[in-house]
């Protein structure tokens, strides 16, 4: 075998220098002496300044009113940019449903919307005012998961969607000065007789047995017809004609008005002034809800209160154990609103504020309410705790009736409180009606 020649050799040496050479021509290298510039942090532009409005019923007398006011200026000292105009009114003043509905309607929607679900909804969820809050929430999994699940369920609407997020539930009953009836030797009425009983022997003393309105007769209504015709029936409203069961509702409260139970002017007065003449000792028991112990001036009363399941009305099918109550009412984000990408997330950061476990037990500890997210509430008062334990011990707990019919035909069943306890009209005429309008309502 010949041996390559030298120069041969030479040339291939020099040929693999160069592919050596040309192979290191990608490589970059760095200058240890150079050393990389840091970029500078982009400067975050200025939030743009955003003004929200809020309206619900944290107004007037309410106990909640200046925790509610707290939760919202916690909520601008952490937002600057973010000015909320609280817009409020008593619920106690019928005047509220009508501005909710007349803003809804014509343009002038706030951006949160506090108010109850159900059929007082109706109107503006058809309408589409309001915005569907499921998405929202499955996309907040912490938030969804701080309230209870059926604080969340009770607000859904007709359609399956959930518009209103709750903040505190309720209760209502028969609240009762335990102290006036020891002094007169009465047993608390838990039954009919005993009712009869209590409401005879006060009225002869001169002490109001029952502290109740005839116009803004609300829960007597509700807790007359849920004793007299039972949960189910009290469920279908007026959908399925008029149950002869809601009569013995209205022949009951004639029965308690021949005996005296009434203010002598309960025709005149209204919420406000029920809560006063049971608040101040001079009236034995009141129909009220959660919300009512802040209203009572009198400590010895609040001291001396217990909640009680209203008694079975003659002839009636409830139970003796069954309720009203549940979570009737929430935030609602206005459709408005959701589209102006200038208002959207921060009114709904503010909605995940005033419902965020901190501020529901807040609100919850202030207006004695059942609060919708999973929190613990101390320091209540006892009479507050009796209503607690009434609520869990019941045998049901229902939606009041006027969330399963239109409003109209409710303030026909308030209306006729006053005419069948004076005998100007009977039970059944009185109902009739009150489906007369419902009907009409529905055309």
């Amino acid at each position: 075998m010949k041996r390559p020649s030298l120069v041969l050799m030479s040339m291939l040496l020099i040929f693999s220098m160069f592919l050596a050479a040309c192979g290191g021509t990608n490589e970059v290298k760095n200058d240890p002496k150079e050393t990389p510039k840091a970029e500078e942090p982009k400067k975050e532009e200025p939030k743009k300044d955003v003004a929200l409005r809020v309206f619900s019923t944290f107004g007037g007398t309410d106990t909640a009113r200046e925790a509610f006011q707290a939760a919202i200026d916690e909520f601008t000292t952490k937002n600057p940019n973010v000015k909320v105009d609280n817009d409020t009114m008593s619920a106690n003043d019928d005047g509220f449903r009508t501005k909710v509905n007349t803003d809804m309607s014509s343009g002038n929607e706030p951006d949160l919307l506090f108010y109850f679900a159900g059929v007082d909804a109706q109107g503006f969820v058809d309408a589409g005012k309001v915005v569907p809050m499921n998405d929202i929430l499955d996309a907040d999994a912490e938030w969804k998961a701080g309230f209870t699940p059926s604080a969340l369920e009770n607000t859904r609407q007709k359609d399956g969607n959930i518009y209103a997020i709750p903040l505190t539930g309720f209760y209502e009953g028969l609240f009762v000065n335990k102290k006036l009836f020891a002094d007169n030797n009465l047993e608390l009425p838990t039954d009919w007789e005993k009712m009869k009983k209590a409401v005879s022997t006060f009225a002869a003393k001169g002490i109001i047995p029952l502290a109740a309105p005839f116009d803004q007769s609300h829960y007597v209504v509700e807790h007359f017809i849920l004793s007299a015709a039972g949960p189910e029936s009290q469920a279908k409203g007026l959908a399925d004609g008029v149950d002869p069961n809601w009569e013995k509702g209205y022949a009951a409260m004639k029965e308690l008005y021949d005996l005296g139970a009434f203010p002598k002017d309960a025709a005149t007065i209204d919420l406000g002034m029920a809560s006063n003449y049971y608040g101040t000792g001079k009236a034995a028991m009141i129909l009220e809800g959660s919300w009512a112990f802040g209203g009572f001036a009198d400590a010895a009363v609040k001291d001396n209160t217990t909640v009680i399941p209203f008694p079975v009305v003659p002839g009636g099918v409830g139970s003796g154990n069954d309720i009203i109550g549940g979570f009737g009412s929430g935030f609602y984000l206005t459709k408005a609103t959701f589209d102006n990408a200038d208002k959207k997330d921060a009114a709904i950061a503010l909605m995940k504020h005033l419902t965020s476990p901190a501020t529901i037990q807040k609100i919850a500890v202030a207006n004695g309410g059942t609060p919708a997210a999973k929190v613990e509430i101390t320091g209540l008062a006892q009479a507050a705790m009796d209503g607690f334990a009434m609520a869990a011990n019941s045998k049901s707990i229902n939606n009041p009736v006027d969330s399963r019919i239109a409003p109209e035909t409710f303030s026909a069943l308030r209306a006729g409180v006053q005419q069948v306890v004076t005998g100007k009209k009977s039970p059944a005429d009185a109902l009739k009606e009150a489906k007369t309008i419902e009907d009409e309502n529905k055309k």
